[in-house]
């Protein structure tokens, strides 16, 4: 390799024509210097070795560099004071232009590549900052990313956590995870759009509650008054509580997760809501209301991630296109039916495909009324397709 100008340890790419966007994977590796390891922060070079910019390296990881930074070779000297600008700049975004603060207290401060720190996710859960690490570099600097973040929000704690799938992916020490589900963090109250809800921080799914849906359960409660609202896959109830508290006449929540009913049915009663919540698979629900004949005037339709990787992407479709058709058989006539994907390899024309197929096999005509994604504060860069995760689609049901 060409002669260095710094200490830091550098990686050699195969080809002069590095891409826009922020992940480099394995097949565009073509040298690693002997000095580095498994999540370094390094240098990067172009086959004719000029400086491109700065990554995490990861040899366990398809994704083998996670871009931080471009064209200054001085940008990460003091990697502290690079995470606080890049951290400012979305901070600033959420409390200033945003104003998420109005909201309630619970948004998402930084959204990795959105937000130009890959593999980086820091959500604010009331007096908690809680940060996903989904790549070991992000992990090795987690004490540069608690400072950085102490100085926006001196008065919150930072915790950390690291999701399993990111764990095999990246290659974590097992031990990350064991300590991790030791840990005990306490149940707290987090506002959002004049509704409390318990969560704990860094527990169960996710950074322990959904920020992406904020928006979207306020514009579906929009359409609740006066009529029967149900919520598939409900989790903590946030489109439930939603519903009933905008006047909807009945809403019924259903999910297979009993920890999570437990907190929706909490959240029920500390904001005085009568909802009813189900310990049953939603697709044994929709299809015993099939069988009965039972229909709904709403129905939001929101599973868990059904397509991890492009290799399942076939199978989720048919399992996402079985579950559409079921809940459009539940709808009753004239009614909504909003619906979701958080499966990040399901592209939107995909979903929208996939949604129309499930409608002919329903045998129920559909009119798109709007397509559906996560809140302004899950940004995405034109150059990284996946930051856009969620898909929804709101559609009339004849």
């Amino acid at each position: 390799m060409a002669a260095a100008e710094s200490t830091r340890a550098q990686v050699r790419l195969g080809t002069d024509d590095l891409s826009s966007g922020p992940w480099v994977f394995a097949r565009q590796v073509a040298e690693v210097g002997a000095a580095v390891e498994p999540g370094d922060l390094v240098e990067v070079l172009d086959a004719s070795d000029r400086f491109v910019g700065h990554g995490l390296y990861n040899p366990a990881s398809d994704i083998r560099l996670r871009m931080l930074s471009r064209g200054r070779r001085k940008a990460l000297d003091r990697p502290r004071e690079f995470l606080l600008a890049r951290l400012k700049s979305a901070d600033r975004l959420r409390r200033r232009l945003l104003r998420l603060e109005a909201v309630g207290d619970t948004y998402r401060v930084a959204h990795a590549e959105g937000d130009d720190l890959p593999g980086l996710i820091v959500d604010r859960l009331a007096g908690h900052l809680v940060c996903e690490h989904h790549a070991l570099g992000f992990w090795r600097l987690r004490e540069e990313v608690a400072w950085a973040l102490g100085q926006l929000y001196p008065q919150l704690e930072v915790v950390h956590r690291v999701p399993r799938s990111a764990a095999r992916a990246e290659g974590f020490d097992p031990a990350v995870l064991e300590q991790q589900e030791r840990a005990e963090y306490p149940a707290i109250e987090i506002r959002e759009h004049g509704l409390r809800y318990p969560v704990r921080p860094a527990f169960g799914h996710k950074t322990g509650w959904f920020c992406d849906q904020r928006e979207n359960r306020v514009l579906v409660a929009g359409f609740a008054g006066g009529r029967e609202v149900l919520d598939l896959c409900c989790n903590a109830g946030g489109f439930a509580l939603q519903a009933k508290r905008a006047g909807a006449r009945r809403v019924i929540g259903v999910d297979l997760d009993e920890v999570v009913l437990e907190r929706a049915a909490e959240a029920a009663r500390l904001n005085e809501l009568d909802v009813e919540f189900h310990h049953i698979d939603a697709f044994h629900y929709l299809r015993g209301a099939r069988e009965t004949d039972r229909r709904f005037d709403v129905v939001v339709l929101d599973p868990h991630k059904l397509v991890a990787a492009k290799r399942d992407l076939e199978a989720g479709l048919r399992k996402y296109s079985d579950f559409n058709t079921l809940a459009l058989e539940c709808v009753r006539r004239g009614g909504l039916l909003a619906t979701f994907s958080c499966s990040g390899p399901v592209s939107e024309s995909a979903f929208i495909g996939m949604v129309f197929q499930a409608a002919r096999r329903a045998g129920r005509e559909i009119r798109l009324l709007a397509q559906l994604g996560a809140g302004p504060d899950h940004p995405q860069r034109p150059e990284f397709q996946r930051s856009r995760y969620l898909k929804g689609a709101l559609l009339a049901v004849d």
